[in-house]
């Protein structure tokens, strides 16, 4: 049995601290045997029913890219249309996407036909495989940033529209799009938190039932 030490617990619960959504990407280009390295912590994620149902596409091409980048843009001018005064003019100054400047942007699909695990546990809660893709996107991003690397959760999207430019299959949904790539600076505090957005809850409200 593999036993932990305190050193490690103390270093796995900074590295947590210092995972973060990352908007602001050197265009450095990555190595692929890194990439590929952190990739592989797909492989030891938990599935539902040992479905292992995540699916990724590399979105490398200038064309893939641009259609990428349009999708972005458009679903960005429509949610910011969604807030006025204040909040409008702060939502305008964010920095909700690196993808002029991240080397690697990766899609991560669900794929919701697949027939591995036989449909245990997604039987009557199918979802749990989107579940698994998120899971399994967690220790990419951890993995990814004992390496030095950033990684940025591109959501304002059109899910369908991107599934039509990347021709992803009809039984894959759309979970991520993440932009990879060396970060301008390191930080502990979320970007959102910084700018005035939202601030962190400090403390976990825990119910009874």
């Amino acid at each position: 049995m593999t036993e932990f030490t305190s050193e490690f617990r103390d270093d796995l619960t900074r590295l947590m601290q210092w995972r973060r959504d990352v908007r602001r990407f050197r265009t450095d280009p990555v190595d692929e045997a890194l990439l590929q390295a952190c990739l592989d912590t797909f492989l030891l994620a938990p599935s539902v029913g040992l479905s292992e149902p995540w699916r990724v596409l590399h979105v490398k091409s200038p064309e893939a890219r641009a259609a990428a980048l349009k999708n972005y843009q458009a679903a960005n001018a429509e949610a910011l249309a969604g807030y006025s005064g204040d909040r409008a003019a702060l939502y305008a100054s964010l920095k909700l996407s690196g993808m002029k400047e991240s080397p690697v942007q990766l899609a991560i699909y669900c794929d919701d036909g697949t027939d591995k695990g036989q449909g245990l546990g997604a039987q009557t809660m199918p979802e749990m495989r989107r579940y698994s893709v998120v899971g399994a996107i967690t220790q990419f991003w951890l993995i990814a940033r004992t390496y030095g690397l950033g990684v940025g959760w591109v959501s304002i999207l059109d899910p369908e529209q991107l599934n039509r430019d990347l021709d992803a299959p009809s039984d894959w949904s759309l979970v991520a799009y993440l932009c990879v790539g060396w970060p301008e600076e390191l930080s502990d505090t979320p970007e959102l938190a910084k700018a005035g957005w939202e601030d962190r809850d400090t403390s976990l409200s825990i119910q009874t039932r």
